[in-house]
């Protein structure tokens, strides 16, 4: 352990967290990393501090604390170090495991593409988890936004975000192309037109079941009853098709005793209606018009029904199915209907990177929109938590900006950190203030009679609130 980064002095009343056999072990006064962010982060951060702080004063009377330290990365970084994303930065929030952060810039004319997806990369953050939930008295464009209450698991290391692409006209994408087509394509109709930029889309085994464990594990640790597999397999199926076989094989596999398959509920069901059914009319009824298919097909389906009961009947049968979670699929655009239409079917989501950014953002946008909305990027043993949204240059330094983004990753912060004291302050008092119309300007052009605040402002009415 350093005693200083980026020549910053470590605290030397704190501690590090520690991690081993899979638990954290967090001291009274943790030493935990942050990074203020770009633009409007310096705003964010300076109120979010400030509420933090007052919310673990009020929750534990001085017997906890945080011993905040800062590590540069993005603009500031680079004005100090020439360099975007310093080496002692990646290395501080490896040592003290858990740390947070504003929003980052992405640097332009090259380099580091993103800050963000460099830091999950390095530190193998496999998990984005997002949770969106409705606050009482935010504005929102929908008419029931109460309704949504969902835990998103969004894959964090691989599909395009890999960053492996090659751009029109180079060498290297003249030579992928022809590879694909001479090689991979041979003897078939298929062609990649020669002025193309191309990339490569990796779905791995490894990160798609660690990916659904965690959901999985999230589910059962907080009594949510669904997980959905989210995906696009019916188009790209060896890789967002896989991901949803692996996510099932996940289920049945490492959590049999706690799930149940939406098809195995169907089965199950079925008996539970009519306990006279023969394999050949259960089938029927799982798989509508199975009569038209080949019997080859219609034979697996009748095989699948009694591998169903025969492996789950005692253990799920008889309704007992209905006390599981419920694991289920849908494909990734049909989801985003789902979620406005039916939000209360959908508790976790589990999701390849991509579908996971677009369908966090859209969902977010249903109570509140991203100044509100949370983050964490958790891998084994490591956690950043981070603003959703981007650094709003135009803003920066106004004091204009709604905090909510950090101050809500801060209550997952202090929830994974077990002080879950603080973090319930953190958010009753956040709903108690945008309930008061006390709001900054986003919240305030919608809301009819409501007062606009600073950024500060908005954070100190928040500490009133603690009480």
């Amino acid at each position: 352990m350093q005693t200083s980064y980026n020549d910053i002095p470590v605290p030397s009343d704190g501690q590090a967290i520690e991690y081993a056999n899979g638990k954290y072990t967090v001291p009274d006064h943790p030493i935990i990393p942050f990074i203020e962010g770009d633009g409007t982060g310096r705003d964010i951060w300076k109120a979010s501090q400030r509420v933090f702080d007052a919310a673990v004063e009020k929750a534990y009377g001085g017997k906890r604390s945080v011993k905040w330290f800062e590590v540069l990365a993005g603009e500031k970084s680079y004005r100090k170090t020439q360099n975007w994303l310093p080496d002692d930065t990646v290395k501080a929030t490896v040592d003290f495991r858990v740390s947070i952060k504003g929003p980052l810039t992405t640097p332009v004319g090259g380099g580091i593409r993103s800050l963000n997806v460099a830091l999950r990369q390095l530190m193998d953050l496999y998990q984005c988890v997002r949770p969106v939930k409705y606050y009482s008295g935010v504005p929102s464009p929908v008419k029931s936004p109460e309704k949504l209450d969902v835990v998103i698991f969004r894959e964090n290391t691989e599909d395009i975000y890999a960053g492996i692409e090659f751009r029109e006209g180079t060498p290297e994408a003249a030579k992928f192309i022809a590879f694909v087509n001479d090689e991979m394509l041979k003897g078939t109709k298929k062609k990649v037109r020669l002025d193309s930029g191309v990339g490569v889309k990796p779905i791995s085994i490894t990160g798609s079941k660690r990916l659904v464990r965690a959901a999985i594990q999230y589910a059962i640790d907080h009594q949510r009853k669904t997980v959905t597999l989210v995906h696009k397999g019916n188009i790209q199926k060896f890789t967002e098709g896989a991901f949803r076989e692996w996510g099932y094989e996940v289920a049945t596999q490492e959590f049999r005793a706690h799930t149940v398959t939406e098809r195995e509920s169907w089965i199950l069901g079925n008996l539970e209606q009519n306990p006279k059914l023969t394999p050949e009319e259960n089938a029927a009824l799982v798989e509508p018009g199975i009569e038209f298919a080949s019997k080859e097909f219609g034979e697996s389906i009748v095989q699948e029904v009694r591998d169903v009961v025969a492996s789950i009947g005692a253990t799920h049968g008889n309704g007992q199915w209905k006390n599981k979670i419920l694991v289920n699929d849908r494909i990734a655009d049909s989801i985003f209907q789902q979620i406005i239409i039916r939000p209360s079917d959908y508790s976790v989501l589990a999701t390849t990177n991509l579908n996971g950014d677009y369908i966090s953002d859209a969902a977010a946008a249903q109570v509140g929109g991203l100044g509100i909305a949370p983050g964490a990027n958790i891998g084994d043993g490591y956690a950043v938590f981070e603003a959703t949204h981007g650094t709003a240059p135009k803003y920066a330094d106004k004091d204009v900006i709604n905090p909510g983004s950090v101050m809500l990753s801060g209550v997952m912060m202090f929830d994974f950190l077990g002080w879950s004291e603080a973090a319930r302050l953190i958010e009753s008092s956040m709903e108690k203030t945008i309930q008061q119309k006390f709001v900054t300007y986003d919240f305030e052009r919608q809301m009819q009679g409501a007062t606009k605040a600073k950024t500060s402002e908005f954070a100190s009415r928040m500490i009133e609130n603690m009480g």
